[in-house]
């Protein structure tokens, strides 16, 4: 048997009623703090004491919070002092809904387009990957990008896809809709003229029916993810190297906690062997609540039955816990979102085949969360749970919807009745350009209603859905709730729909906590709370609006110990070993791409304004009007939404 660790023996302590003995010296012990932070403008979030001037922690929480003499007073010869030289400083970001623990797995095997603002430079890098990956590997770039934050608003052809890379195997997710693979992967993978469009997903071929390369989702993203599991996996050592640099990417933007939702094909409890040597090992750098996904269609009770059996909800600790049930609760009430065609209908089954499922986990009192997108959805499993709850209180269940984009005031008031929430996450950010050429722009005013929620008194929080549709920057999620705008620049709401940046933080803070059932245990800077803080290389509250989605951390803190570091505090926080294999893009690349301070355009958004003879681009396209113009969106209509209020290309 191993020895136990701290984080095992706070537990125990826990357990035993022993945390008397522990207490910080905010809590009335004398213990020396072991970091002092001073010299920072900080944002406690806590409203009794929003902007002390400094913080010292003990023992991995806040311990003191408050005028700079007084917390230096308590310091002892082994305290470290860090002056963060007047920089903003935050309460750690929490995720409400992101796939870490799946993401993890992958992470060192796929190239990123996150963040990188024109197609030439996202193939360039392809192209350079491609020289630098041997075979019988693949390159993949798994979503979190869209074609509207590229320059020139389009993805790659097929054709620009096979001119760089003729014999490595090429995978790109593009969101829910579509994936595009050269004709080595068409090769390695079997797709032939012979083989058959699956169910949910279309193939498309040519004059002579061979594929070409582009798979689409119809009506779910089914073909995207099974072709997508076709591909080499890594080892597991690999893999565990892999998930360490995923969570020091999340750290480099801030994130120190977050609420794993599961996900299609990651089987509990083989997946999740990785997150768990990494706990058992001490090497976890974010706080991980996670919930047990179903994986089977038609034996989602079975799954549920099994696993509140085996396990106990809550079970863990403060870095590594179980959450509860979802987003996948059963398959029949799945509406995956792709706004590129028309809302899915439920099948009749759905009521009968969800009720079954929140009947075992409410007489189990887990909660759970469901994926939802449309209001239809909704209102039909509001009418599940309201007769469960008719027969077995959910009172105090913490459980809630996600997503919610279309949710209707009367959805929203039945929730609240009821006691739930609504976990809304960035995808209208990447796809809001589709959603209003579908429906319009008045309908997209509301995709979700987040000031209507909050009004109702409805519990509600942020986050991304990372990694395969969006990307997993919590700072393009704050800029959506800010800002109203997606990545390509189009503003979808009006200012009442908008949240003021106060607000907007704390939905990734102290929000989010009540979706995870740890209220009052972290989300501020304030005393007694977990010590997870973030030092930002930038004002969140002083830059301008559109550059809120660029901010990243130089300094981050889970439990007391800085795990992330940069600039001025580069040597202060460990730095882990190289990504593995050797030729990861992770190396090469890193992961989320940043525009910096003193960021430049890129070449070709320099050469598209030079060539051009507007004095400046437009809101939605940039310099690139000719792709406006040769688009099926009426951009020279003047009375339209685009030509009014959105793209301007027809000014040129």
């Amino acid at each position: 048997m191993t020895d136990p660790n701290r984080r095992d023996i706070i537990a125990g302590a826990t357990a035993l009623g022993l945390t008397a003995l522990m207490r910080t010296p905010a809590m009335g012990q004398t213990a020396t703090p072991d970091l002092i932070l001073i010299n920072g403008k900080f944002t406690t979030l806590d409203r009794s004491n929003p902007s002390p001037q400094a913080v010292a922690i003990t023992g991995g929480r806040f311990s003191a919070v408050g005028d700079a003499a007084d917390v230096m007073a308590a310091k002892g010869p082994s305290t470290r002092v860090i002056d963060l030289g007047g920089r903003r400083a935050i309460p750690g970001l929490c995720d409400n809904h992101i796939h870490v623990i799946r993401g993890g797995l992958n992470f060192n095997m796929e190239l990123r387009w996150d963040g990188v603002s024109s197609l030439a430079d996202a193939m360039d890098m392809l192209r350079r990957q491609v020289a630098n990956t041997p075979a019988p590997q693949w390159v993949r770039i798994v979503g979190g990008f869209t074609e509207h934050q590229f320059a020139e608003k389009r993805l790659p052809t097929l054709e620009e896809i096979n001119r760089a890379a003729p014999d490595t195997p090429v995978f790109i997710l593009h969101l829910y809709d579509r994936a595009l693979m050269n004709a080595a992967a068409l090769r390695v993978i079997g797709y032939t003229k012979d083989t058959k469009d699956p169910p949910g997903g279309i193939i498309e071929r040519d004059a002579q029916g061979n594929p070409t390369g582009l798979l689409i989702a119809s009506p779910n993203a089914g073909i995207l993810y099974s072709t997508l599991a076709k591909g080499p996996k890594l080892p597991f050592e690999y893999q565990v190297n892999s998930t360490r640099h995923f969570m020091r990417d999340l750290n480099r933007l801030g994130v120190t906690s977050v609420i794993d939702a599961g996900g299609g094909y990651q089987n509990y409890p083989e997946d999740y062997e990785v997150i768990d040597r990494l706990h058992k090992d001490g090497e976890l750098t974010l706080r991980i609540a996670y919930n047990l996904f179903t994986q089977k269609p038609k034996e989602e009770k079975e799954d549920f039955l099994r696993w509140t059996s085996q396990s106990k909800y809550q079970q863990g600790d403060d870095y590594f816990r179980l959450n509860g049930a979802g987003e996948m609760l059963v398959y029949s009430a799945a509406d995956f979102e792709d706004f590129r065609v028309e809302r899915p209908d439920m099948p009749p089954e759905m009521e009968g085949e969800l009720e079954q499922v929140v009947r075992v986990l409410a007489q189990n009192r887990w909660p759970w969360r469901l994926h939802a997108t449309y209001d239809e959805t909704i209102s039909r499993s509001l009418d599940v749970f309201e007769k469960v709850n008719a027969e077995i209180p959910l009172d105090g269940l913490h459980w809630f919807f996600d997503h919610a984009e279309t949710i209707s005031d009367k959805s929203i008031d039945r929730i609240a009745k009821l006691g739930g929430g609504i976990a809304v996450q960035h995808r209208m950010a990447y796809q809001g350009e589709y959603f209003v050429e579908r429906y319009g722009n008045e309908a997209a005013e509301h995709t979700p209603p987040i000031k209507r929620i909050m009004d109702a008194g409805v519990k509600i929080s942020a986050g991304t859905d990372a990694t395969r549709v969006a990307s997993y920057d919590p700072w393009v999620s704050i800029s959506w709730l800010v800002t109203g705008k997606t990545l390509g620049g189009l503003r979808l709401y009006p200012e009442r729909n908008c949240l003021d940046r106060e607000t907007a933080l704390r939905m990734w803070t102290e929000n989010t906590t009540w979706f995870s059932n740890e209220e009052d245990k972290k989300g501020n800077i304030k005393t007694g709370q977990l010590a997870d803080l973030v030092v930002l290389d930038r004002d969140y509250f002083e830059v301008p609006s559109d550059d809120i989605r660029h901010l990243q951390s130089v300094l981050t803190i889970v439990d007391g110990k800085p795990v992330y570091g940069a600039g001025p505090f580069a040597g202060d926080a460990p730095t882990p070993p190289p990504a593995m294999p050797d030729w990861s893009p992770v190396r090469t690349f890193g992961g989320y791409h940043k525009q910096t301070a003193d960021a430049r355009p890129s070449q070709l958004e320099r050469v598209a304004a030079s060539a051009c003879g507007c004095a400046s681009g437009c809101g939605v396209h940039g310099h690139a009007h000719a792709d406006a113009w040769g688009s099926s969106v009426p951009v020279s209509d003047l009375r339209t939404f685009w030509g009014a209020l959105g793209c301007s290309c027809w000014m040129v």
